[in-house]
């Protein structure tokens, strides 16, 4: 098996007449071969033209910057964990070797090749470089700098809504930080193509290796949308090590061979300099073979040893090793150690190189190799991903960069190269100021009154489509996401009527089929989005179309649509969404067990509990299908503001007599019903003198009138109230305490304690969901749900098995008031 080079290097001495590694890279190299192999002219390839562009950078200058960009984010740890006071003990921590593994990577990007529309996504544990870099550009305050995981300081992943700098991607999710900009990309084509002003440029991610084992990461890469977007580069940091070892079987052919699959451009940037001359002498392709084939660990291993046990052990004991002794024979001992840790990922002519091959018209994979730790006293240890400089090795490092450990937030001089530098750098990034557009206004209520038996499904659908005809500015804002779910999830008419979005037309070969009934119309006004079966790529999608209001001024109302039993295999990374600042509705339908006849597999439970545990989100499980549309419609009114949050609704193919839901007639009357639709719950049901209060929810709604009829015939006088958003309802239990800003007027009109009583709460769903509610007044109580995996059955025969159906209700109650 052919596998790479891998992890950090031996720690080397740095020539006390030279004054960064670059340029000894740079002289060994021309001592070698004659001729100066780096690009010396002051220009730099554009990385988008591929022409020489006027950002007057020379070498010497760029590396003086790699370096302080390293030190400043070494310093940073280090003032974390060995100079802030911490009475506390507990682990700061940071990641010093991860930094310095990407520092040259981010150097070469930052100052050479991004553009002001360009956006990166950061690597989590590079944090501290990209803080470096704002730093230097001006973009962040030195007093910032000692405040690394400081409680309202720098964050310990890059953080979109909680960083004082500049964060394009919040990351800290593994995987998920990384296929943000995939969606970027998506979310800004689509800004541009229905409203416009998004303008262009290219979505950068700088992926650790190790997150290459995510699950996520080849979901995004091999959805089919993703091979048109030549605005995507990946760069990754293949520095070989995880957090607990060097890893034995990581091969860049394979990784380069996955890509490649999937439509992308595959670059490799493998050796610097140093190295590939070496590779030109005599024995220098064994060499190069040589350090290819060997296993990770044991190029790990050549990493940590002196020039002398390096002359014994490179060689190996293959038909060719008395050719490679033969050549670093002929090296002295300093080019020897130079050579074997000289990587492309840490070589910035190779990485230039790398950036003028891009091609635009595809996606691009930029493989790095690199050092764990690189130019720290702890590369090359096989366990340095979280280990700290000890003070005096600091001291060390300090003295070999020419810093000064006790002022270690200096900048360059302002009339110094590499201040001019960064200077010109900051003008050159800077973006116009985002100017926030209005989110146009979304009605409360389209008016009608459903009647007849429908589902709070079908109820979807057609409030879309009301809101079309209503309020078309609203509905012009909205995009509807799904995972080839479409017709099952009754969006049909919708995508009927709106269109399938694509970046070109494209005909729909089966507009003469008279039995087609879905019309797959693709064009760049379209207004639904379908990817494959993967929704952790819908909700990454649905996260970046609800984060354009802050990106480009521009809101949109993203709606996504998928089974609700896969609502927790999505909610990671929508929670992540929303915590960077994408706001959103996720539908989850159809829910529960009231799914009786698909069984266990596709009846979800947990879900209603969301509502009460994600921030960020009101989530609502309407009854009736006017209680859908008044919760959709509520949702948008929250999306693509500042302010704004996302929304959560599960839904229920169950047909329920829209009767039921005693739609007031009276105009006043009606919007009070709204409003506490909107607040979480309502009264369906009054008794004169409550002996039991009957609270459903969702689907069950049904079974729940049918027992206060039942009771009603035994004498026992029943309240019935509809929970529409028990999230909601926790909240203003919680204001009420003046545990949380709020408000609680919805407890005084649908829990007052004139009325109340023993209660029974019933929903499709875990129990404890609605427990919390007999706390309001203090009664007996009884919660029934589900609590057990599903089965499969007649509705009847699986609500009756979770004891949720109308006999369980009746005997709750008779147990608390008997």
């Amino acid at each position: 098996m052919r596998l790479v080079p891998t992890g950090p290097p031996a720690r080397h001495r740095r020539s006390a007449s030279l004054t960064n590694w670059a340029e000894e890279d740079r002289i060994r190299c021309q001592e070698l071969t004659g001729k100066d192999e780096t690009m010396n002219d002051a220009r730099t390839i554009d990385a988008h033209t591929n022409q020489l562009a006027p950002r007057s950078i020379t070498p010497e200058a760029l590396v003086e910057i790699e370096q302080r960009v390293l030190w400043l984010a070494t310093s940073m740890i280090h003032h974390a964990n060995r100079v802030r006071p911490n009475p506390t003990g507990l682990k700061v921590g940071g990641h010093q070797a991860s930094c310095a593994s990407i520092a040259t990577i981010m150097t070469s990007l930052w100052f050479e090749q991004l553009r002001p529309g360009d956006r990166v996504s950061v690597k989590p544990h590079a944090s501290p470089v990209l803080h470096s870099i704002n730093y230097l550009l001006g973009e962040l305050d030195e007093k910032y700098l000692t405040t690394l995981r400081e409680f309202g300081g720098l964050q310990s992943y890059p953080s979109r809504a909680k960083d004082p700098d500049p964060v394009d991607y919040s990351t800290g999710s593994v995987g998920i930080g990384a296929t943000a900009p995939i969606w970027g990309a998506i979310a800004r084509r689509y800004v541009d193509t229905t409203i416009g002003g998004a303008g262009t440029g290219r979505q950068y991610s700088l992926v650790g290796d190790a997150e290459l084992d995510e699950g996520a990461v080849w979901e995004a890469i091999l959805d089919t949308s993703v091979a048109e977007l030549g605005e995507i580069v990946w760069i990754v940091d293949l520095n070989r090590q995880s957090l607990d070892r060097v890893v034995p079987n990581i091969a860049a052919g394979r990784l380069e061979a996955m890509f490649s699959a999937a439509g992308w451009q595959v670059l490799t940037v493998k050796f610097g300099t140093l190295l590939e001359s070496l590779f030109t002498r005599a024995g220098g392709p064994a060499l190069r073979s040589r350090i290819l084939d060997m296993p990770n660990p044991e190029y790990q291993r050549l990493l940590r040893c002196g020039a002398e046990e390096l002359r014994r052990r490179l060689p190996g004991d293959g038909i060719d090793a008395s050719a490679i002794a033969a050549l670093i024979a002929e090296l002295d001992d300093d080019t020897l150690l130079r050579a074997i840790r000289n990587l492309g990922g840490h070589d910035l002519d190779a990485l230039r190189a790398a950036y003028a091959r891009i091609d635009d018209t595809r996606p691009t994979v930029i493989i790095a190799y690199t050092i764990k730790g690189r130019a720290l006293p702890t590369q090359g240890h096989p366990q340095n991903h979280s280990s700290l400089l000890t003070v005096e090795q600091y001291q060390q490092l300090a003295a070999e960069l020419g810093m000064d450990p006790n002022d270690p937030w200096a900048r360059f001089a302002a009339d110094s190269v590499p201040g001019r530098v960064c200077a010109a750098t900051a003008e050159t990034l800077t973006r116009k100021k985002v100017e926030l557009a209005t989110p146009p206004s979304v009605p409360a209520d389209i008016g009608r009154t459903p009647s007849g038996t429908s589902t709070t499904q079908a109820a979807l659908g057609r409030a879309l489509l009301d809101l079309s005809r209503q309020a078309p500015d609203a509905a012009k804002r909205v995009v509807t996401v799904s995972p080839d779910v479409s017709s099952t999830t009754n969006l049909a008419g919708w995508l009927n009527k709106v269109g399938v979005w694509s970046p070109n037309e494209r005909r729909n070969w089966f507009d003469d089929d008279a039995e087609t009934i879905m019309h797959w119309r693709e064009k760049p006004t379209g207004q639904h989005m379908e990817l494959g079966i993967a929704e952790t790529n819908l909700v990454g999608l649905m996260g970046e179309l609800g984060a354009t209001w802050s990106r480009w001024g521009q809101p949109l109302f993203p709606i996504g649509v998928m089974y609700d039993p896969f609502v927790e295999r999505a909610l990671e990374p929508w929670s992540y969404g929303i915590y960077a600042g994408g706001q959103s509705i996720l539908v989850g339908t159809p829910s529960g067990v009231t799914l009786a006849a698909e069984g266990g597999a596709h009846q979800s439970i947990k879900t209603p509990s969301i509502g009460l545990e994600q921030p960020g989100c009101v989530s609502f499980e309407p009854a009736f299908a006017i209680d859908t549309e008044w919760t959709l419609l509520d949702g948008i009114g929250r999306l693509g503001r500042p302010d704004g949050s996302s929304s959560y609704l599960r839904l229920s193919t169950r047909p329920v007599d829209q009767t039921l839901a005693n739609v007031p007639s009276d105009p006043a009357a009606r919007e009070r019903r709204r409003r506490q639709v909107v607040a979480g719950a309502y009264s369906l049901r009054h008794a004169e003198r409550p002996v039991v209060t009957l609270v459903g929810m969702g689907a069950v709604i049904t079974e729940t009138l049918i027992a206060a009829d039942r009771l009603a015939e035994q004498g026992i006088a029943a309240d019935v109230v509809c929970v529409t958003s028990a999230g909601l309802l926790f909240e203003a239990v919680q204001a009420r305490r003046g545990l949380t800003e709020g408000s609680s007027w919805i407890l005084d009109q649908v829990f007052p304690a004139g009325r109340a009583a023993p209660m029974v709460t019933v929903l499709d769903g875990h129990p404890h969901t609605l427990a919390f509610l007999t706390g309001i007044n203090q009664v007996p109580g009884a919660a029934l749900g589900v609590s057990r995996f599903g089965q499969v059955g007649s509705l009847d025969e699986v609500y009756r098995y979770h004891g949720i159906d109308t006999d369980s209700i009746v005997r709750a109650a008779l147990d608390l008031t008997d």
